[in-house]
């Protein structure tokens, strides 16, 4: 007799490996082509989280629809997850510090520039509306809502491309200030909207105070969960502070971990890890500092997921015309509003004159939270503005986060802070030999004193010593090609032979040739070779084994030291 489950169990196997088939695939087309976007963006000098976020407007819901509704709904713990890795890498950038400086700034200016587009949308949107459907509660609900979603600046797309063109300065620091704190502006102005429009729009009254008594433990909450975790993951990595890779797997872990948690406690995941991320630079020990390092390079591949989702969520071809005109009134107020407060902000508490003039481009992006208001919105107004407004926010989401990243870019570029926010690892990774040895400062060239012939004496030598500060010379033969070196050790050997010493040639002293560079080698090749060979001096040769200079590490190391000391005194100027 056969069994009527004896076939279920491969059958589930098959669909599950289906399943899995096509999610593993979707997740390679997401991650191919929206790298690939990134990539193209960039070559035009455009953000690459734009590129990000086009090719999931063209894979997703407005264009081929590669990714169906419920494939992105599948996919929303990685929008949670990365949404968490910036929260925790923006709350690395709040050091008690930097808040005792700009903590004036930061509130002076995150009030005016939350507070301008509430009146100023709220006000347009209750005028047009009006004007076109005479109704006064309504009209007033869709005002009061908008207005308070609009309040709220997306993180994200911002501090990616702060991220990416490498920024540092005091505009870039209250960016990151700002996009930190103006959820919780955002949720306090939705509270007060939704109280006074909940009356008009259900004839129900929402306690005022119990709102805020809710949004004061998600804040409050959060923070706490945030800053429990830090203390454990502070704990936790103490002792193995030379195993990157278990480093990385208790970082992840926590803050995976505390995001999994704020969705249990319904807590906002964003501000528990900018809290563990604010702890762990703060209050940690600062030999555990370097988890910033190692997350940040975790996050490239995440973002490239989160963003094209964001585009694929996308759909432009939902909107009416008077949805359409709702949707451009916001636009132009949200943006007028957002920088006349931040202009006004700076202005009242005197910010430096690069954040006064450019800070209103860096608040233009909009996504996580009001996209998540406008959800909230859907809800607790369904039988009436709920789903109008859901299409504004979706359509307007659209369009600020492709121009917002530009903005952004413009903003940082025009207040000289790209380029800024460099390690000496950085420096190294960019730089050629030949950046060094043939820069401003001439320390190698072929007209090096560095350079000796193979006939030139031992005095003309040691005259050359005393007149400069090379240590080793590199020798070259009379067309041209290396065929020795001298160090400096083999100069005291000679003089301690006594006057004998001046006639002999530099040919007579030199050793063979152990280790040379290129001038292309890059300097982390070059520190390698010097590690490899255990020398302080490597002759630089080009075609033909010809004589180029020679480099001798102490240069590299003042070069490098140089560098970071300009880009230094460079953002005190800015501040």
């Amino acid at each position: 007799m056969n069994d009527p489950f004896s076939n279920l169990l491969p059958k589930a196997m098959h669909f599950y490996s289906l399943q899995s088939t096509q999610v593993v695939l979707l997740l390679g087309i997401i991650m191919f082509f929206g790298a690939l976007g990134g990539r193209i963006f960039k070559k035009l000098k455009i953000p690459q989280v734009v590129g990000y976020i086009v090719i999931g407007i063209i894979i997703g819901s407005s264009g081929l629809q590669l990714l169906g509704k419920e494939t992105i709904a599948s996919l929303n713990p990685v929008s949670a997850v990365s949404l968490s890795l910036i929260g925790f890498l923006i709350g690395a950038e709040l050091k008690l510090g930097v808040i005792k400086k700009y903590g004036k700034q930061f509130v002076g200016i995150l009030l005016f520039e939350s507070v301008t587009p509430f009146f100023i949308v709220g006000g347009c949107i209750f005028a047009i509306s009006l004007a076109a459907t005479g109704n006064l509660p309504v009209s007033a609900a869709m005002g009061l809502v908008l207005g308070a979603i609009c309040s709220a600046t997306a993180p994200a797309a911002t501090t990616d491309v702060l991220a990416e063109y490498r920024t540092s300065g005091p505009l870039t620091t209250i960016v990151y200030g700002i996009v930190a704190m103006d959820d919780a502006v955002a949720l306090i102005l939705y509270a007060i909207a939704n109280s006074i429009s909940s009356p008009l729009l259900n004839g129900t009254s929402v306690s005022f105070a119990a709102q805020l008594l809710m949004i004061g433990r998600d804040i409050f909450g959060s923070i706490l969960l945030g800053a429990a975790f830090g203390l454990v993951l502070t704990f936790m990595i103490k002792n193995i502070m030379n195993e990157d890779g278990r480093i990385l797997s208790f970082a992840l872990g926590s803050l995976f971990l505390c995001t999994g948690v704020a969705f249990f406690l319904n807590l906002d995941n964003i501000l528990a890890a900018m809290s563990l991320g604010f702890f762990m630079v703060n209050f940690a020990p600062a030999k555990t500092r370097q988890v910033f390092t190692l997350v940040e390079k975790f996050t490239p591949p995440v973002y490239v997921l989160f963003f094209v989702l964001v585009g694929a969520k996308l759909d432009i071809w939902i909107v009416t015309p008077y949805l359409g005109l709702l949707a451009a009134v916001y636009v132009l107020g949200r943006s007028f509003g957002k920088s006349a407060g931040a202009t006004i902000g700076a202005w009242i508490t005197r910010a430096p004159a690069a954040v006064r003039k450019y800070l209103p481009c860096c608040l233009l992006s909009q996504a996580g939270v009001a996209i998540g208001l406008s959800i909230a919105a859907g809800n607790d107004f369904a039988d009436s503005i709920g789903p109008q407004i859901l299409l504004i926010i979706t359509a307007t989401t659209f369009i600020v986060q492709l121009i917002g990243p530009v903005f952004v870019k413009y903003g940082v570029t025009k207040a000289g802070e790209v380029g800024l926010n460099i390690t000496e690892d950085d420096i190294k990774k960019n730089t050629k030999v030949a950046d060094v040895t043939w820069g401003a400062d001439k320390i190698c060239s072929e007209t090096s004193p560095a350079i000796v012939s193979e006939t030139q004496t031992i005095r003309a030598i040691l005259d050359s010593f005393y007149r400069h500060n090379n240590l080793n010379y590199a020798v070259r033969s009379e067309n041209g090609k290396l065929i020795g070196v001298i160090s400096l050790e083999h100069l005291k050997e000679t003089l301690a032979i006594g006057e004998l010493a001046e006639n002999l040639l530099a040919a007579d002293i030199m050793d063979p040739v152990t280790v040379t560079c290129s001038p292309q080698n890059t300097l982390p090749e070059a520190y390698a070779l010097f590690d490899k060979y255990d020398t302080e001096a490597m002759p630089i040769v080009g075609d033909n084994e010809k004589l180029l200079g020679l480099l001798e590490k102490p240069a590299l190391d003042h070069y490098v030291h140089s560098r970071i000391i300009e880009l230094r005194r460079k953002i005190e100027r800015l501040g």
